[in-house]
């Protein structure tokens, strides 16, 4: 054997030495801190989710019912008004002269009724004694009549005309806020144009209306149909975020083939104004409540390639890739219909740097 060969074969030795002993005073990989949850049964609701849109309880466009000049304005716009309050006054002067000139009539045509009244029980008794003929009685009881209807007639224009003075002053017909005022003190209102003096909007209660689709039409129709007052809550889009409770108050009777959903409508009472005709809501309509229901902090569950997984840790602390299926998820908490049981021990948070099989250290415990 050569010099060479010799020192070749112990440098290669001495290179296997060095790798054998890089290899065993490897570290072991350290536990990987998580924090784990207990899998649990739990009453959860059962919610409908789905996006809506408030809208006023009712809408009034309010308008005059007579012509004149407008000679007061007693709100201002976008004011909340009450049914009944006064909103606008229009000169009344002309319809004051046509009811007193009515009441005149009527009161003359009354005493010529009173008259003609007499005449013809006169005539009645004279025509017996053969002093007037049958003919003039007949034609004295039907000027009596006539004089009588006259009078009726006159009653209806004296409340005609008092009606149209009574519509010189425009009351609000319900509560409600107003909107844009579009007229102004003294300009000529004419009556039933357009556009209307002011609308009216009633948002205190107020309705949202939203659609659901029509595979879970039949679970709200079964429950809709027994009676309860199925809960409905609300929150603004935007803005506050504040959520109002409210009832279901309305299912539409058809459903919209175009879309296949059914419109539904909630009533909320919004006693501080916080929905708005028009704004856009988030709505959960509740059907029912699960009193036995698996749940599991919606944050444990991971989605894979394979579809959704969590990571359960067995008594050794290692951790453990298990395939789950999720029934729904209500808020932050999912509903497990298959993959685990009650009391199993679920990662839920540090999964990130797991792998099936990682030894764990149990940091926290979360409720």
């Amino acid at each position: 054997m050569s010099t060479r060969t010799y020192s070749a074969r112990i440098a290669a030795l001495a290179l296997c030495a060095i790798a054998a002993c890089s290899k065993k005073d490897l570290p072991r990989q350290p536990p990987v801190p998580v924090s784990v949850t207990t899998v649990k049964r739990a009453s959860v609701p059962y919610i409908v989710t789905a996006n809506g849109v408030a809208e006023p309880m009712q809408t009034v466009a309010v308008e005059s019912q007579v012509n004149g000049i407008l000679n007061r304005v007693t709100f201002a716009e976008g004011q909340p008004v009450q049914a009944g309050q006064v909103l606008f006054e229009i000169d009344s002067r002309p319809y004051v002269a046509i009811l007193d000139q009515a009441r005149a009539q009527l009161t003359r045509d009354q005493a010529m009724a009173v008259s003609a009244q007499r005449d013809a029980a006169r005539y009645t008794a004279l025509v017996k004694e053969g002093y007037v003929t049958g003919s003039q009685a007949d034609q004295a009881e039907a000027n009596a009549a006539s004089a009588a209807a006259t009078v009726v007639a006159d009653r209806a224009n004296v409340q005609k005309a008092a009606l149209d003075v009574a519509n010189t002053t425009i009351r609000a017909p319900i509560s409600g806020r107003t909107g844009s005022l579009l007229v102004r003190q003294g300009n000529l209102v004419k009556a039933n144009s357009e556009p209307p003096l002011v609308v009216i909007n009633q948002i205190q209660p107020i309705l949202v209306r939203f659609a659901i689709a029509q595979s879970q039409f039949p679970d709200i129709q079964r429950y809709y149909r027994g009676g309860n007052a199925l809960l409905v809550r609300a929150t603004p889009s935007e803005g506050t975020g504040v959520t109002l409770s409210g009832t279901l108050a309305f299912v539409d009777n058809n459903i919209d083939s175009t879309t296949g959903t059914v419109l539904l409508k909630a009533r909320f009472a919004n006693p501080e104004g916080t929905l708005w005709p028009g704004q856009y809501t988030n709505v959960a309509l509740q059907l029912y409540i699960d009193p036995n229901a698996l749940t599991l902090p919606a944050p444990a569950i991971l989605t894979g390639q394979q579809g959704t997984y969590v990571f359960t840790v067995d008594s050794a602390g290692t951790a453990k890739q298990n395939p789950v299926r999720v029934a729904r998820t209500v808020d932050s908490v999912a509903v497990i219909a298959s993959g685990l049981k009650e009391g199993d021990r679920v990662i839920i948070s540090g999964q990130s740097r797991l792998v099936s099989g990682s030894k764990v250290a149990i940091k926290g415990v979360a409720r």
